[in-house]
């Protein structure tokens, strides 16, 4: 039996789906881009400070889920250029220390226009 994952701390989600659902041990999250809870709207400006905005909403979402950053297996990334790898890494590598799983691809658009977006399964 799976549960549904809601925290005001994160974005709300701005379609039909949870911010996570946890099932057996596992959580997967959805896609968090750079939205900024307090106002519902992008603030942060550039891959480096958007990427920050991506990892705080994750680290609300995998706590209101029971679970961190350091229980992640896998993530998924998604950058609007992939010349901005190198930069994303850089905060990325702060807050994934245990190095899980990963897949990185860039893609032609992201939801209002942010520059990344991360999901992540994590244990719980």
């Amino acid at each position: 039996m799976s549960k549904t994952v809601h925290t005001d701390t994160a974005p709300a989600a701005i379609g039909p789906y949870s911010q996570a659902v946890v099932t057996g041990s596992l959580v997967f999250t959805s896609g968090q881009i750079a939205i900024d809870p307090a106002t519902g709207n992008v603030e942060a400006v550039g891959i480096e400070a958007q990427t920050e905005q991506v990892m705080r909403n994750l680290g609300q979402v995998l706590e209101a889920a029971g679970s961190s950053f350091d229980k992640a297996v896998k993530t998924t990334c998604f950058l609007a250029d992939i010349a901005d790898f190198g930069a994303f890494n850089a905060v990325y590598g702060k807050y994934f220390t245990s190095k899980p799983a990963r897949s990185c691809v860039a893609v032609k658009d992201l939801p209002k226009g942010v520059l990344v977006e991360v999901e992540v399964i994590a244990e719980v």
